[in-house]
């Protein structure tokens, strides 16, 4: 059963609400959070759900390999090193033929853990 307008316009207006709500460092912990939910549900979707997982966790990290990497960017100097070794490491699994999701899934808890601290 799909549910009434009424209904679908309350929800929009609740997790708009949730986001305002969020520090950015907690809107970063929560994008970390969707790649997990999307590996954890590629594991019943088949390999399209797979790739899909894949591909988005790639973007993901790409953007935080990106942002690091950015001599702009205000984090102590060691910091950044560390997170875009962590980066490397995880594009590097997402390029193999059978990624280890589980571990791109444990580097994903562990980013918005510290996000949300």
């Amino acid at each position: 059963m799909f549910p009434d307008s009424e209904t679908e316009t309350q929800a929009h207006r609740g997790a708009a609400a949730y986001r305002r709500r969020l520090s950015s460092r907690q809107m970063e912990a929560e994008v970390f959070a969707r790649a997990n939910r999307a590996i954890r549900e590629s594991r019943d979707g088949g390999p399209l759900a797979r790739a899909r997982a894949v591909a988005d966790n790639r973007r993901l990290w790409d953007a935080v390999q990106a942002a690091v990497i950015d001599p702009s960017n205000a984090l102590p100097t060691e910091l950044r090193a560390s997170i875009a070794g962590v980066a490397m490491a995880v594009l590097r699994e997402c390029g193999t033929e059978e990624p280890d999701l589980d571990f791109v899934a444990e580097m994903n808890d562990h980013f918005a853990a510290a996000l949300w601290r």
